[in-house]
């Protein structure tokens, strides 16, 4: 075989390592904490990156209750959720649903960035959010990821 071919190595199930990490929702932007939570759980930050395996690694968010939105977002975004029923539109600001539920903005905002497929579906499994600084993930020893 000549030194100039070269084939691809394609990540796979027995080849990929998972590790943890622990991300502080505090005085962070939502937008752009996501977007990076979204990259880690799809596993654009290896070397081995493969879009049709699950490369990515577990993502441990802490503080939720502390993060932040720029601009008039707090006040002025609405969140919206169809029960099935007719005029079952129900309509939350984030300002609301932080106070109420501030793991779900995170979620939310991570999964939309995630694909639409069962892929994705399995990489939205691995982002466990916590609204204060507590979590039960100790025994996985996570490092701390600072953005």
């Amino acid at each position: 075989m000549s030194k100039l071919h070269f084939t691809t190595k394609h990540a796979n199930e027995a080849t990929v390592q998972r590790n943890w990490y622990v991300v502080d929702g505090t005085n962070q932007t939502v937008g752009r904490m996501c977007a990076k939570i979204a990259a880690i759980l799809r596993g654009k930050n290896k070397a081995y990156f493969t879009p049709h395996v699950d490369c990515g690694d577990f993502v441990i968010v802490i503080n939720a209750d502390k993060i932040q939105f720029t601009g008039n977002k707090l006040e002025q975004k609405v969140y919206d959720h169809f029960t099935g029923y007719p005029g079952g539109l129900k309509e939350e600001v984030a300002k609301d649903l932080l106070k109420r539920r501030p793991e779900v903005i995170i979620e939310r905002a991570v999964k939309g960035m995630l694909p639409k497929n069962r892929l994705g579906r399995k990489m939205y499994k691995k982002l466990f959010v916590y609204a204060d600084g507590k979590h039960p993930h100790t025994a996985q020893q996570p490092k701390e990821l600072k953005f």
